[in-house]
């Protein structure tokens, strides 16, 4: 048990050792795509709801 876990630490640790810091352009490019990303998806759950809504499918509320 305690050989997996020791295990488990040094390959987590090559992991850390093998990896970089993103440049600014890099670390930039994926903030704009992951924001596009949850803006795009929120439209199309904005757009179904919408569709359900005057379809009757979600009721008015009182």
């Amino acid at each position: 048990m305690k050989q997996d876990i020791k295990q488990k630490i040094q390959e987590y640790m090559r992991v850390l050792k093998i990896t970089k810091k993103p440049a600014n352009p890099e670390y930039s490019a994926a903030i704009k795509i992951t924001g596009l990303g949850i803006l795009l998806i929120g439209a199309i759950g904005l757009i179904i709801y919408i569709i359900a809504k005057l379809t009757g499918y979600i009721p008015s509320s009182i």
